[in-house]
C-alpha cells in the first residue's frame, strides 16, 4: 500500500468498517479477464481469518467460473463523501475501503445454511432465520477463504 498513513491494520477497526459495506464486488477470473459482480454479503471471522458468503442462482456465469478457477479478489467500501476545492485538483474524497485476494468454493449442507443466516444478519442485523427446504435448493452458496485483507480509511 503505498499510503500507509491511512492503512487500517486494527481488527476491530476492519470489523467496523466491514459491518457498514453492504455491497461487496467479487472479482471472478475468467481466462485472463476480470468479471466482476456486486453482491450481497454475509461474513465471520474463524482461526483469525475472514470468510466471506454469498448467495447466487444455481446456474449461470458466477457458478462457471467458480468451477473453472478458484482464485478471487473482491473489494467493498462504505463513507464516501466528496471534499470539494476551487480547483479541480485540489477535490479530494473521504472513504473506508477493503480489498483482498482469497479462494473461492461453493458450500453445500450446514455451511450452506450457517452462510445463508450470517448473509441475512449483516444485513438486517436478526440472525434467527428458518429456510424451507425449496429455498435451499433454489440457491447456490458461495463462499471465499480470504487470503490477503487490507484496508484503507481516508
Amino acid at each position: 500500500m503505498r499510503r500507509k498513513d491511512r492503512e487500517i491494520t486494527d481488527k476491530i477497526k476492519i470489523d467496523e468498517i466491514m459491518k457498514q459495506c453492504h455491497v461487496c464486488r467479487v472479482g471472478f477470473n475468467d481466462d485472463g479477464k476480470v468479471y466482476i459482480v456486486p453482491l450481497n454479503f454475509g461474513y465471520e471471522i474463524k482461526n483469525n481469518k475472514y470468510i466471506l458468503y454469498f448467495h447466487s442462482a444455481k446456474q449461470g456465469k458466477k457458478i462457471d467460473l467458480i468451477e473453472k478457477n478458484r482464485n478471487a479478489g473482491f473489494e467493498m467500501d462504505t463513507g464516501y463523501e466528496l471534499v470539494k476545492n476551487k480547483i479541480a485538483c485540489g477535490h479530494s474524497a473521504l472513504y473506508k475501503s477493503i480489498i483482498g485476494n482469497g479462494l473461492i468454493s461453493i458450500v453445500h449442507g450446514d455451511e450452506k445454511i450457517h452462510g445463508l443466516k450470517l448473509l441475512m444478519e449483516h444485513e438486517t442485523s436478526q440472525n434467527e432465520w428458518d429456510f424451507d427446504e425449496s429455498m435451499l435448493k433454489a440457491v447456490t452458496v458461495f463462499k471465499i477463504d480470504v487470503t490477503e485483507l487490507s484496508c484503507k480509511e481516508h
